[in-house]
């Protein structure tokens, strides 16, 4: 009975060892990205614009959800 436990343990060590070991093998997903006529856009995996990308961002700074410019931002402050 100790045999059979022992062996069944060890093949259950050496699955997890392989099973891990298949995981970390995979590549790494690459950067998802669209062209247009003048320049990259980088997009998100959803679809959306990254805006960690210069292009993407908004030139006047952020805006709120309803359009107007955030005015917490220094590119929005007009004095």
């Amino acid at each position: 009975m100790k045999r059979i436990l022992t062996a069944m343990l060890a093949m259950l060590m050496v699955a997890s060892v392989s099973l891990t070991s298949m995981a970390q093998s995979k590549p790494a997903p690459k950067k998802v990205t669209a062209t247009t006529k003048t320049d990259t856009v980088h997009l998100k995996k959803d679809g959306t614009k990254d805006k960690r990308f210069k292009e993407n961002k908004t030139p006047e700074g952020p805006l709120k959800k309803d359009g107007t410019p955030d005015k917490r931002y220094k590119a929005n402050k007009k004095s």
